[in-house]
């Protein structure tokens, strides 16, 4: 039973961050940023550990895949989905240290900074839900 909803919850892991990659990929092409990119990505994070918390129920149900390489890449989008955030942090300090004081501008130039800020944050983030649909491929491919 629950190794059918660990399977059905890869093929989300899947779905949704293809999904929001390239929902992201297309919005950072454009230099626009995208709302629903966010809400896409969000879900996405949610789905992941989820099923990173079916695999270790299943794990503690003495479920074992055919390969052991299924728990790094089984767990990686997890790592991934940290990192990214992390990374996304820091994405938007780089940005904002081109600009010696935010609140002294325009208010349109402040929007414009806020505009490279949220394009910087999708990138990041862009590329790290792609690097977990490779992942989450892997994980399928090394499972019972």
């Amino acid at each position: 039973m629950i190794s059918d909803i660990h399977l059905g919850f890869a093929i989300a892991v899947l779905a949704a961050n293809l999904l929001a990659g390239a929902w992201g990929g297309v919005a950072w092409l454009r230099r626009t940023p995208s709302t629903w990119f966010w809400y896409l990505l969000r879900a996405a994070q949610v789905i992941v550990v989820v099923q990173v918390g079916l695999g270790v129920a299943l794990l503690a149900g003495d479920r074992r895949p055919a390969d052991d390489l299924h728990y790094l890449y089984g767990s990686a989008p997890l790592l991934i989905t940290l990192v990214s955030e992390m990374m996304r942090i820091g994405a938007a300090h780089r940005e904002l240290a081109e600009v010696p004081d935010v609140h002294a501008l325009e208010r349109a130039e402040q929007v414009a900074v806020a505009r490279r800020v949220v394009v910087r944050e999708m990138g990041v983030m862009t590329v790290g839900a792609l690097l977990i649909v490779s992942l989450a491929l892997r994980a399928m491919f090394t499972s019972s």
